[in-house]
């Protein structure tokens, strides 16, 4: 295949050489290479201004992120052979983490695979494609993601709004074999079943396995409240640890289905109760019952998805944060989790202080955690880094 060229300006190169992967429009010399000349999904050798190769792109003309590297070598374009070789390299790491196959096998960027994410449920893959390129080389991912797992199914879950921005219609379809609508995994050695084709994202969050697991040392004979709890992913984990009564509270009818769903699985259905409502009103009716909780749970959807939410973002955190810790006892834990990419856990723990101080109590952080191994950062990309976790103590004034 021969691929055009895509030319930077003088000394644009210099942040690729020191290892990030993506190129912006600005970057671009475009008398030599006007970025009008392609579309969305091509492919391009991406030159230094000097004309040296620096490898192959995948292009994005009409985006401020207007290519990303594919590959430093510029005689390896994306096809199913290199698909091939990143698939075998993820799923290397993945098998030496995990001895049961339910994890992220592709994580994007950080796995040289810009706009592809799979999650793995056992037999079962699904897969989001988020990039026009991804899109246009959709065959060849199914005949990779085929030769190197023999999947029994392959869900299409290409729903999110990161199409949007690539000009590419939102779908959900079946690619490969059978996949039902609820699939088997397991997390911390508890079992779950997710909801791949009506749930958010893949149907499952993996990115926090290893914050659940904390989980354990701190709710065994306690009373915990799950905010925001989806299928159950923290609270039947708290419940299989040995939470003498968990709470889980949603706005969706269909993720309480899932919780109970997931409690019966277990076992644990006298353990796990939920409540269906606004998570914010919800708060504020167990507070005025009196209601309180040994440990609370806050892991929200992201309230800051772009850059200018970021001031209402942070009000909605601490307001979220503040409540839950109106409801713990004396000697209590909060969990308090973000997947905001824009927030930096530094100012996580700033909004954590400020309500503390606020309700006169003393706040001890106790354990700081991130997403899991199989979501690795690009040190070059800070985006690639987005999950926070910060578990807390909060104890009255001395």
């Amino acid at each position: 295949m021969t691929l055009p060229r895509l030319r930077l300006k003088a000394n644009a190169d210099r942040r690729l050489r020191a290892g990030h992967l993506w190129v912006y429009s600005n970057e671009v010399d475009v008398a030599a290479t006007p970025l009008n000349g392609f579309a969305a999904g091509d492919q391009a050798v991406l030159e230094a201004a000097g004309g040296k190769p620096l490898g192959v792109v995948a292009l994005s003309p009409n985006n401020l992120i207007c290519a990303r590297l594919l590959s430093r070598d510029a005689e390896l374009a994306l096809d199913k052979s290199l698909l091939v070789h990143r698939l075998n390299v993820a799923l290397s790491l993945r098998e030496r983490l995990f001895d049961t196959p339910f994890y992220r096998l592709v994580y994007g960027d950080a796995d040289l695979l810009p706009g592809l994410v799979v999650d793995r449920f056992g037999d079962i893959l699904v897969v989001q494609l988020a990039s026009a390129t991804m899109e246009r080389n959709k065959d060849a991912v199914l005949e990779a993601l085929l030769q190197v797992l023999k999947p029994r199914g392959v869900l299409w879950k290409n729903d999110s709004a990161a199409r949007d921005a690539e000009g590419l219609e939102r779908y959900v379809d079946v690619a490969h074999g059978d996949v039902p609508d609820w699939v088997a995994l397991e997390e911390n050695g508890v079992k779950f079943e997710a909801p791949v084709r009506d749930g958010q994202k893949t149907g499952w969050f993996y990115d926090h396995r290893m914050n659940r697991a904390r989980l354990a040392p701190y709710v065994k004979g306690k009373r915990v409240l799950d905010l925001f709890s989806y299928i159950g992913g923290w609270g039947i984990q708290a419940a299989a640890f040995g939470a003498s009564e968990v709470v889980c509270v949603d706005a969706s009818e269909f993720a309480l289905d899932g919780v109970e769903r997931n409690a019966a699985l277990n076992g644990l259905s006298e353990v796990v109760a939920s409540i269906e409502g606004d998570v914010f009103e919800a708060l504020r009716e167990l507070k005025a019952a009196e209601e309180r909780f040994d440990v609370v749970v806050a892991d929200p959807p992201a309230f800051i998805k772009r850059k200018k939410d970021l001031k209402n973002g942070e009000a909605a955190y601490r307001r979220l944060n503040e409540q839950a810790m109106r409801l713990l006892n004396k000697d209590g834990i909060l969990v308090s989790a973000s997947c905001s990419m824009h927030l930096p856990e530094d100012d996580l723990q700033g909004l954590l202080l400020g309500s503390a101080r606020h309700l006169d109590r003393t706040l001890q952080l106790l354990e700081r955690g991130g997403q899991g191994p199989d979501h690795p950062v690009h040190p070059a990309i800070p985006e690639t880094r987005y999950i926070k976790s910060l578990t807390c103590r909060l104890l009255p004034n001395a």
